[in-house]
């Protein structure tokens, strides 16, 4: 499995104190020479932690792929085209929420995400969509001519209060994804013990990470607590 790590909250240190560090292409490297596989980053209509210059130095400057997060608007579509990230991330996002609240509405998308697909794919950037693990929303792919490259599943529900019931719908969620010959992510509110969990599941290929490695670093160190994940999800 692979480890995807976040580093949105080291931007957020930054801007509090509205200083040039900590710096998010260094907190990327160490996540790397630690065994993070891909860098993601999320560039929010509000820039409260990456900002557009952090996803052009990053693309400029890391040796492993970058995974863009934005909302689906022209605007960051456009920076999309100029960066030139691997893969972006459709994600649905609102100016008030504190962090991404769940996943895409697809059955009122569509049109819209159909659309995206097609215009990333013109010029070589793959497409991933951040949903629910709901198979009624996952249904609404297959109207898609041309389907994305990745499912990003929202583990969010089950992360805040594991259950059972919640596994079994990331579970089933991520067997659809695979029917549908679709490469399955897993994000969200995830932890090095929810990690060993979540990696049971198959079909699951990568974990994106973030906010916990970043919280976790403050006591013992980035390059340590990357490390220590890679290897909760890798054996």
């Amino acid at each position: 499995m692979k480890l995807g790590v976040n580093i949105d909250h080291v931007a957020t240190l930054r801007n509090a104190r509205k200083t040039s560090y900590p710096d998010p292409l260094k907190a990327a490297e160490i996540a790397i020479d630690a065994g993070a596989d891909f860098i993601t980053v999320h560039l929010r209509e509000d820039r409260r932690h990456i900002r557009d210059e952090d996803v052009f130095n990053l693309k400029k400057n890391i040796k492993t792929e970058l995974n863009l997060e934005i909302a689906a608007t022209e605007e960051m579509l456009e920076i999309a085209k100029k960066v030139k990230p691997y893969s972006i991330c459709i994600v649905p996002e609102k100016r008030e929420e504190l962090t991404t609240e769940g996943g895409l509405d697809i059955t009122n998308m569509c049109n819209t995400l159909a659309n995206i697909i097609e215009e990333m794919y013109d010029v070589g950037i793959k497409v991933s969509l951040f949903i629910n693990p709901n198979i009624d929303q996952l249904k609404h792919l297959e109207k898609l001519k041309r389907k994305p490259d990745i499912i990003e599943i929202h583990t969010g529900g089950y992360c805040d209060n594991p259950s059972e019931e919640k596994f079994k719908l990331i579970t089933n969620a991520a067997e659809y994804i695979n029917k549908l010959k679709m490469e399955c992510h897993a994000g969200h509110g995830i932890t090095c013990t929810h990690a060993k969990r979540i990696k049971e599941i198959p079909h699951i290929s990568a974990l994106n990470i973030g906010h916990s490695l970043v919280s976790e670093a403050i006591f013992y160190g980035l390059h340590s607590v990357v490390k220590t994940m890679k290897m909760t999800v890798s054996s």
